[in-house]
């Protein structure tokens, strides 16, 4: 999948719709864009929601928040 996008003037661009759709891209979301040798790499960060389900068997609330904010810093 690939297209071409234009940055206004205030430095912003849009994701295309068929791009947010795939990736599951909704309003809020937040994303990391690293800076590689072949240009801009953007990722999507993992919801919360997502993140503590995949980490539930680490115990309770609080000791799920704390390592999904370890692996956030390390994404």
């Amino acid at each position: 999948m690939r297209t071409t996008v234009k940055v206004t003037r205030r430095g912003q661009t849009t994701i295309p719709k068929e791009f947010r759709e795939k990736l599951g891209i909704k309003e809020g979301d937040e994303l990391v864009v690293e800076s590689t040798k072949e240009g801009l790499l953007f990722r999507v960060v993992p919801r919360l929601e997502e993140m503590a389900g995949k980490y539930s068997k680490f115990g309770n609330v609080e000791e799920i928040k704390k390592e999904i904010e370890k692996q956030r810093e390390e994404y």
